[in-house]
């Protein structure tokens, strides 16, 4: 009866879609389309990957090969020396003819062997398992990992020992050793099934912990760290895929809803020659606590981070490998929530690791010292250290990613480790926009990207610390050639004012041919949650020029970041929304439209519309049902309409859990706010979505249909949360976007 029901609600409720299509796209907005998201005629060119090898004093990056294929290509870091290190002819498995086309490649140790990741099929959001292949550079043997056995792209996370004469990787669920030498594989663990696996994680802890590659080898390479998941207990969603088959087929999911049951998640160390796991003795309920971080502290013992359910606390546990034991390190509080801390360096040979802490209101770098425990500061200061870029012992210094004036860049600073002394900017003064670094080991050169709102990427390799510019490895010249007409008006940034003397960060986007006298309709872009911020200085590709193409059609495009997002403006900025996601977000962003069009003459306040993705497509939805005063439009892309229908360790760390905090999750939850529609409604959801499921769009029209309410529907069968899979979906999308703009808020000056 259920799907009865919303089939002949959607069918209902699409039909303004349909009016409106008959009102086509403009030629000229149509043909821009075509060009932004199907063609790659606005593609950037990209460097990489690549990797530092020897210290430093040389890299390795991947070019297409004369004869097909792909070479593996060896730089001398400071003259630019060019060689073919592992040519695509190489690459040739016995028996073809055509080289290996790969994802990745990783070097052992000493570079004598190449480990390839070809083959690859997506596994939720990555595409994490696929095939694998090494290479012995002296012997030039080429060989598949797995066994004869092994079904196609079946091998996961597969890595070297730390010698280089084996591999572990992840089969089924399970792990495996195999040796390089003779082929010969030892299996590690067993009893992997649908709801049990070893050396990987579940949906959950890859969506928002970014766990996936679930273990880890010992230094010496005589053990191998793992986790073990146990999914018994956890709600299985089921997603529907009524088109791939004669008949609708189902596909099961272990999906822990807010305030339902998680994984029982373990540690164990097992030997790398095969034998007797043992089980790390944790304290809490491996059902209760999270373990999101593990790596090794030595060859006999290992540092785990285990977080309650709360992600109010993180506990630092040291673990004997060979009897289990633990004891605490020490923990990190918040009377919100704690980050997790993804990567502890170590210092002084492992008798201290480099931590980073909210503690005193500002994002810092500490040095813990592992024997007692106790804190030393690193950088210090009313500003936030975003992430670490590179430890430099030997040379005493902490590079890191700040920008203490300006949230919306990103630049490089250093520090020196022993906290002494201020901080020290890299990047040089005059620079604006973002940018990225991959360090050296030795510290002295760094792979150097970067681009401002509108400028597309450059890659360069740069010294350290005099940031010059040695030479230009990607400069994307055909590009900004290709973009220059649509980006001749710059985008501009601004803070507004708000309630409470708050100040928010923006950005906006004006017609090229501008007019200052005249009053223009206001597109609002919106994420707003904590796990994204939007005003950022840096190149967005098709979208920016998507946006130039709105307000050239007679649009001012802007976007803001309300508090609750992660920007580097402190502590108290991020996680003032802490059991409330959603109320002051939207308020926020209200009072920021109403702000623009009070002290922005050229902004027509009868004329607004609102729409984001995600957390934005939830922004959205809040936007126009708490305050239908101020936007006349929304279009709301794969929402969560119901806080309490996402995912345990997302909304758990922002609310709580609905059980301790139900009001609190209605108060945030679009929902329960739907009576306050009064504009143009299109939201957009795709069927197959994993993340963020089409059950709370199917939920939410109910509920607006209940309260009389219209709304424009389009579902993407099985497409997932990017809703871009399949030919021509991307165009789809952003040309229904564009279409419904175009029909429901009037374009251009008045």
């Amino acid at each position: 009866m259920r799907r009865i029901m919303k089939l002949s609600v959607a069918l209902l409720l699409v039909l303004p879609i349909s009016s409106a299509r008959a009102q086509q796209l403009p030629a000229d907005v149509d043909s821009m389309m075509h060009r932004l998201f199907a063609s790659r005629e606005f593609a950037s060119q990209r460097f990489g990957p690549a990797r530092w090898i020897e210290n430093g004093t040389a890299y390795t990056t991947v070019e297409r090969s004369a004869g097909g294929g792909s070479d593996i290509v060896r730089y001398e870091t400071s003259s630019g020396d060019r060689s073919v290190l592992v040519a695509a002819t190489s690459l040739v498995p016995q028996g073809d003819t055509a080289a290996l086309s790969f994802d990745d490649y990783v070097w052992s140790p000493d570079n004598s062997k190449l480990l390839l990741f070809t083959n690859t099929e997506k596994v939720w959001r990555q595409n994490s398992r696929g095939d694998y292949w090494v290479l012995d550079r002296k012997s030039g043997r080429l060989q598949q990992l797995g066994g004869s056995a092994a079904e196609p792209s079946t091998l996961m996370y597969a890595k070297f020992s730390p010698d280089g004469s084996r591999v572990a990787y992840v089969m089924k669920g399970d792990l495996y050793v195999e040796q390089l030498s003779d082929g010969a594989i030892t299996r590690l663990t067993s009893g992997a099934d649908s709801l049990h696996v070893n050396g990987m994680s579940d949906w959950v802890y890859e969506e928002e912990f970014g766990l996936s590659d679930g273990f880890r080898w010992s230094p010496d390479g005589e053990r191998i760290a793992f986790w073990h998941f146990d999914m018994t207990g956890v709600g299985t969603f089921l997603l529907i895929n009524d088109t791939d088959s004669l008949y609708p087929f189902v596909i099961p999911i272990q999906y822990p809803k807010a305030g339902t049951t998680n994984s029982a998640v373990t540690a164990g160390v097992v030997p790398a020659e095969g034998g007797e796991v043992t089980w790390l003795e944790l304290p809490g309920d491996p059902r209760a606590d999270y373990l999101p971080w593990m790596e090794w502290a030595g060859e006999r013992e290992v540092m785990i981070q285990r977080m309650n359910r709360k992600q109010n606390r993180t506990d630092v546990l040291l673990a004997d490998v060979v009897t289990g034991q633990t004891r605490s390190l020490f923990a990190e509080r918040d009377s919100a929530w704690v980050d997790l801390v993804g990567e502890v360096p170590k210092l002084d040979g492992g008798d201290e690791f480099l931590w980073t802490s909210e503690r005193d209101g500002w994002r810092h770098a500490y040095r813990i010292n592992r024997a007692s425990g106790t804190t030393a500061r690193v950088t210090a200061g009313d500003f936030d250290v975003i992430s670490v870029a590179h430890v430099d012992e030997k040379g005493g210094w902490l590079y890191y990613i700040a920008s203490p004036d300006a949230p919306a860049q990103r630049f490089l600073y250093r520090t020196r480790l022993n906290g002494r002394g201020s901080p020290e900017r890299v990047t040089p003064g005059a620079a604006g926009g973002s940018h990225s670094y991959s360090i050296s080991p030795d510290a002295r050169w760094a792979l150097h990207s970067w681009s401002d709102f509108d400028t597309p990427s450059v890659t360069e390799l740069v010294s350290l610390p005099s940031h010059r510019a040695v030479r230009t490895l990607v400069a994307n010249d055909t590009l900004k050639a290709r973009v220059a007409p649509f980006v001749a008006s710059k985008g501009t940034f601004f803070r507004v004012p708000v309630a409470n003397g708050v100040e928010l960060d923006g950005w906006m986007i004006r017609p090229t041919d501008f007019d200052s006298t005249r009053q223009y309709p206001l597109l609002m872009y919106v994420y707003g949650e904590p796990a994204g911020q939007t005003a950022r200085d840096v190149w967005m590709g098709t979208t920016r020029l998507w946006y130039q193409a709105l307000a050239d059609r007679g649009y001012i495009v802007a976007s803001v970041d309300n508090r609750g997002t992660p920007a580097p403006r402190g502590r108290a900025w991020r996680k003032v929304i802490y059991g409330a996601v959603g109320e002051l977000s939207s308020a926020e962003q209200a009072d920021a439209v109403r702000a623009l069009t009070r002290t922005r003459g050229y902004i027509d306040s009868t004329r607004v519309a609102i729409w984001g993705w995600s957390g934005g497509g939830t922004s959205t939805l809040n936007a126009m049902f708490r305050y239908p005063d101020v936007y006349q439009v929304g279009m709301s892309v794969a929402p969560v309409p119901d806080q309490r229908l996402y995912d345990t360790i997302y909304q758990e760390r922002y609310m709580g859990t609905p059980q301790e905090n139900l009001d609190g999750y209605k108060r945030g939850s679009p929902i329960w706010h739907a009576k306050g529609l009064e504009g143009e409604l299109l939201v957009v959801h795709g069927s197959g979505d994993d993340n963020v499921h089409y059950q709370g769009t199917e939920r939410l029209v109910n509920q607006l249909v209940e309260l009389g309410k219209q709304v424009d529907l389009m579902v993407y069968p099985n497409r997932s949360h990017c809703i871009c899979e399949g030919q021509g979906t991307s165009l789809n999308v952003y040309s229904l976007l564009t279409r419904y703009l175009l029909t429901h808020l009037e374009a251009g000056g008045r």
